[in-house]
């Protein structure tokens, strides 16, 4: 990645991270899309990866604020 990019991709995670937390309910059902896609076109060959890939948008979409997250799937107080 070519010097001074950083910052652009933690603006842009930061970014996706919001809307994973203002939308969770959507964010679970496009990462379940997303990886039935993978798999349809790749015929299965890669679905282990996938579904460990899955697994980890969804943890971090639901890790509260401060973990690496912003509180997708938990309450607000």
């Amino acid at each position: 990645m070519p010097a001074g990019n950083e910052g652009i991709l933690d603006r842009i995670m930061d970014k996706v991270r919001g809307l994973f937390g203002q939308h969770s309910d959507k964010a679970d059902t496009g990462i379940e899309k997303a990886g039935d896609f993978v798999d349809d076109k790749t015929g299965d060959k890669h679905s282990e990866p996938v579904d460990k890939a899955q697994d980890a948008a969804r943890d971090a979409s639901d890790k509260p604020s401060g973990e690496g997250g912003t509180g997708g799937g938990g309450t607000t107080p």
